[in-house]
């Protein structure tokens, strides 16, 4: 049992620096955050693959504190409150829940479908979680666009490519490296 811990939570640790390295190299960086990257979703959600949800919620959860210290931004809010939202919205929420690919693959007979399919689900919470804190948060003011219109807008520009490049990515892992039977 304590051979099985330390090998996940080394593999966990080498995912979260290579999805953290992934997440620098980027295709195309949006003005107010969000970009294209190297695919830097993947590790994480193919260790949730590996290991199950609970264990791809925590090494989501840790992948979202090292985003917050790699490319916070400072958000325009005036209390504590608002500023906790776009932690959660921005943050925790979006890349702790990238762990949740599990529950969503398990139901696919094809281990590799389902891993794309996963991925897919993913990306939109993590749309979603963005989407709401453009409306909340980031919303420009500017009474010709609604707020729901520049959010979709903006966070679709980055998170549609961004989701076919890890959805890809995470397939071709699955599809060339082994996963255990019970995954989730």
């Amino acid at each position: 049992m304590q051979k099985n811990n330390t090998r996940r939570l080394t593999e966990s640790a080498i995912m979260v620096a290579l999805a953290a390295v992934l997440a620098m190299v980027k295709v195309w960086e949006m003005p107010l955050g969000g970009s294209v990257t190297a695919a830097c979703m993947a590790p994480i959600i193919f260790i949730a693959l590996r290991y199950g949800a609970k264990w791809g919620l925590l090494t989501g959860l840790v992948f979202a504190v090292i985003q917050m210290i790699e490319g916070f931004w400072a958000p325009p809010v005036r209390t504590l409150l608002w500023f906790f939202l776009v932690v959660m919205l921005d943050y925790v929420l979006p890349f702790g829940l990238l762990g949740l690919a599990p529950l969503v693959a398990r139901r696919f007979k094809n281990a590799v479908v389902g891993a794309g399919v996963a991925t897919v689900a993913v990306c939109v919470i993590r749309f979603l979680c963005h989407f709401l804190s453009g409306i909340i948060i980031w919303h420009t003011g500017d009474p010709a666009v609604p707020d729901w219109v520049w959010s979709l807008t903006y966070n679709g520009t980055f998170m549609i490519p961004e989701t076919i490049i890890n959805a890809l990515a995470v397939a071709a892992l699955v599809k060339f490296v082994k996963l255990p039977k019970a995954n989730g």
